[in-house]
């Protein structure tokens, strides 16, 4: 039986560009931005790094189809690079190939880097891919706005929701990402808004309206991980380990019979089940000290909550509007702004995410740092839609936790 990863790697350093419209940037400049602040932060040159992945979902434009850019960008030393997709999952699928060669041996020091460059698409969303027959097939059909409204209506069946608190909680998900957003100097967006305006807004798809909706930016984030034992011989003191990488696919269940409600994400709670296992965590409620999810619209936040067994089932909406995740609650809950804020470069969110949790653990967070300590941190991506989806979760935390 496989026993995981927990503890057998240790972030050497991280970092993260400013999100926003980088239209005077290419995708070269935000990925030597992202690594600059890591390489300096792991304190190392770039001659000792073994291995790399780059994650990149739709910008193959200005990135190209393989990971040759990563490696022109930063003069890697002819290190092997392997580019990864795995939709809004990317950027943690190229962490776990860096934080899996490390724990198997098959690199000393390995870093994992995400980047896209969505404003130079011109388009107001996700790019749209050329149809194919694979393309047909996963039947990812209509808009996203709309296919997520049809999660907020599928909760609202069944539990009882009345349309209202539902609408009162997705807008408190929104303010108070927005408020957490204002405190940082790396997000797109970062003027505080309330409970009216987001009310008051356009409506999208109902119940999302405008302020429901992530935004569209540019990005990168960028992670080094290696050995404990390699990371304390380089000097570091203070030890941020990887306590699980899970990651769940959609089979087709979702679409198959009548199992599936359409209210709740499946591979989500497939994948907290096993990170949770992975990193020795009984008890997600009490042991969880913040966390990033994928808020790619406000409603997806709240239904994560009970997925990740933080909230009880039915009882997310309820939680949300007691502040339970708000920056001063008991578990925060995108601390930092999440993708309501920094908007969402596909293959950077992941790496992102992580970052902010990096930071929080070590107490480098600044102006938004949380004041009780930080023990475990999780992070969580959804890519695709409601009906077939990967999920993908990652715990990290100190190595004597």
């Amino acid at each position: 039986m496989p026993t995981g990863i927990r503890d057998r790697v240790a972030i050497l350093g991280m970092g993260c560009s400013k999100f926003g419209e980088r239209w005077n940037d290419d995708a070269d400049t935000l990925m030597v931005e992202a690594y600059q602040e890591a390489i300096a932060d792991a304190g190392i040159e770039t001659s000792r790094i073994d291995a790399a992945w780059l994650a990149v979902a739709f910008d193959a434009v200005n990135v190209g189809p393989s990971g040759i850019p990563l490696g022109i960008a930063l003069r890697l030393n002819n290190a092997p690079v392997t580019k990864v997709e795995n939709y809004c999952a990317s950027g943690t699928e190229a962490l776990r190939g860096a934080v899996y060669a490390v724990a198997s041996g098959a690199a000393d020091i390995a870093l994992a880097l995400g980047v896209e460059k969505l404003k130079d698409t011109g388009y107001g969303g996700l790019p749209a891919r050329t149809r194919g027959t694979m393309f047909d097939m996963i039947g990812v059909t209509g808009s996203a706005p709309g296919n997520f409204a049809q999660l907020a209506a599928a909760y609202r069946a069944r539990h009882g929701v009345v349309p209202e608190d539902l609408k009162r909680a997705m807008a408190h998900v929104s303010v108070k990402s927005h408020a957490n957003g204002a405190k940082n100097d790396k997000a797109h967006l970062r003027k505080p808004i309330d409970i009216d305006t987001v009310l008051n807004a356009p409506m999208i798809a109902e119940p999302l309206g405008l302020f429901d909706c992530c935004g569209v930016s540019d990005g990168a984030a960028c992670a080094i991980v290696t050995t404990p034992e390699i990371a304390r011989s380089l000097g570091k003191s203070e030890l941020v380990t990887v306590k699980a990488l899970q990651i769940a696919v959609s089979n087709g269940w979702e679409l198959q019979g009548a199992g599936w409600d359409g209210s709740y994400f499946h591979t989500t709670r497939v994948a907290a089940a096993r990170a949770y296992k992975e990193a020795g965590i009984s008890k997600p409620s009490e042991q969880v000290s913040l966390m990033e999810v994928h808020d790619c619209f406000s409603i997806t936040e709240l239904v994560t909550m009970e997925d990740l067994l933080i909230s009880e089932e039915g009882r997310g909406w309820q939680d949300v509007l007691d502040g339970r995740f708000d920056a001063d609650g008991e578990i925060p809950c995108q601390i930092d702004g999440g993708l309501k804020c920094f908007g969402h470069p596909i293959g950077a969110s992941g790496l992102r995410m992580v970052y902010e949790n990096y930071l929080q653990i070590l107490g480098r967070a600044g102006p938004r740092q949380r004041q009780q300590d930080v023990t475990f941190a999780l992070s969580h991506n959804l890519g695709g839609m409601p009906n077939q989806n990967v999920s993908a979760i990652s715990i990290i935390g100190r190595a004597d936790a």
